[in-house]
C-alpha cells in the first residue's frame, strides 16, 4: 500500500510542477509578445536539469 501511495504522490507532484512550468512559459511569452515556444537549447538545458534532479532523488537513501 505504501508503494502505491508514493507513486501516486510523485505523479501528482509531477503534474503540478508541469502545470506551473506551463503557466510560467505562457507568462513569459505574453510578456515578450511572442509565441509560446522554447528553443532547442532551452529544451536541452531543462532536460539536463530534470535528469540531474531525478539522479539526486534516486540517490537520497544511498550511503
Amino acid at each position: 500500500m505504501n508503494n502505491n501511495r508514493v507513486i501516486f504522490g510523485g505523479a501528482l507532484a509531477g503534474a503540478l510542477i508541469g502545470l506551473i512550468a506551463a503557466l510560467l512559459l505562457n507568462r513569459r511569452a505574453k510578456k515578450n509578445e511572442s509565441e509560446t515556444a522554447i528553443t532547442a537549447g532551452e529544451g536541452l538545458k531543462i532536460g539536463v536539469l530534470v535528469f540531474g534532479l531525478l539522479r539526486a532523488i534516486a540517490s537520497i537513501k544511498d550511503d
